[in-house]
């Protein structure tokens, strides 16, 4: 019934898979679990390779390195499933009934559900406050919260999809291999009129990066903004940078935000990278990024 679908890259996911096999076995439904390592020849993989020995379970090595678009849509087309399940490697499952909540809310007419993320209530350590910040006030939203916008407030670290409706709007392997996958995968569900679902049944996002790092992924970020907008791959009305972005260039003034930016950036930054990081001036900070490289019209 179910296809337990996880991509990994240079990451242990044995504790991941033990969990989810665990509750799969418990509940007597046909079930597999796939688990695909996109090239990363980690010594990590040594590990990983137990999870063949747990029943209806499989880890697989690519041979090389192939996208995270790429890669989820392998593993969607290798399942044999009705469902499929799609983890990312790095959250945790807290709850004896992770598994048992999705399989009580799929119906007939399901076509996708959102199950949510959600962030250790401790401190970090001060070097990652602007990851855990973020990802608690901007990613980690109640279910309430999520149905305002539905489309938009979708992840894909953790959802069930119909196989049928998978086959009918995979990920878009046509862009680089950077972020936002999960945003056009929104999107291309939203312009098909496919329904997304959204339930309490998060999962903890593990290994929160430091904010120096959160910080160059946020580059990339932005620099897949500039891209997926610059080629018609989305309406910059779907996101608020890119909103706003077009908005001063319309406006005839990015050029003043842009001298602001780059009088301001180092200082943007040393509050980013401080134990007191503001969402406000992060927000600044990307607006100023995304106005320096945005392609021209």
């Amino acid at each position: 019934m179910v296809s337990v679908l996880i991509p990994t890259y240079n990451y242990d996911v044995t504790n991941l898979v033990k969990v989810i096999h665990s509750q799969a076995s418990n509940s007597g439904i046909l079930y597999e679990v796939l688990v695909y390592d996109d090239g990363s020849k980690s010594k990590l993989n040594e590990q990983n390779k137990t999870i063949n020995s747990l029943e209806h379970c499989t880890f697989k090595e690519l041979d090389k390195n192939i996208g995270r678009s790429a890669i989820r849509n392998q593993l969607g087309a290798d399942a044999k499933y009705d469902y499929l399940l799609f983890l990312d490697a790095d959250v945790k499952i807290f709850t004896d009934d992770f598994l048992s909540k999705y399989l009580d809310a799929i119906q007939p007419e399901t076509q996708i559900i959102y199950g949510g993320i959600c962030y250790q209530k401790e401190t970090p350590n001060k070097e990652a406050f602007l990851r855990w910040i973020y990802g608690n006030k901007r990613e980690a939203l109640s279910v309430q919260k999520r149905m305002e916008n539905p489309h938009l407030s979708f992840l894909t670290l953790n959802f069930v999809i119909k196989k049928s409706v998978f086959s009918t709007m995979r990920f878009d392997e046509t862009i680089p291999n950077f972020r936002n996958e999960d945003l056009l995968f929104a999107i291309a569900a939203r312009e098909k009129n496919i329904r997304i679902q959204h339930i309490d049944n998060t999962v903890e996002h593990l290994g929160i990066e430091s904010s120096q790092k959160f910080l160059e992924k946020t580059h990339e970020t932005v620099q897949s903004f500039d891209y997926i907008t610059s080629k018609g791959l989305m309406n910059p009305n779907d996101a608020a940078l890119t909103r706003v972005g077009f908005k001063l260039d319309t406006w005839k003034l990015s050029y003043l935000y842009k001298a602001f930016y780059r009088i301001s950036k180092s200082v943007l930054k040393r509050n980013l990278l401080s134990k007191h990081p503001s969402l406000f001036l992060f927000d600044l900070y990307r607006l100023g990024y995304f106005l320096e490289i945005k392609s021209k019209p």
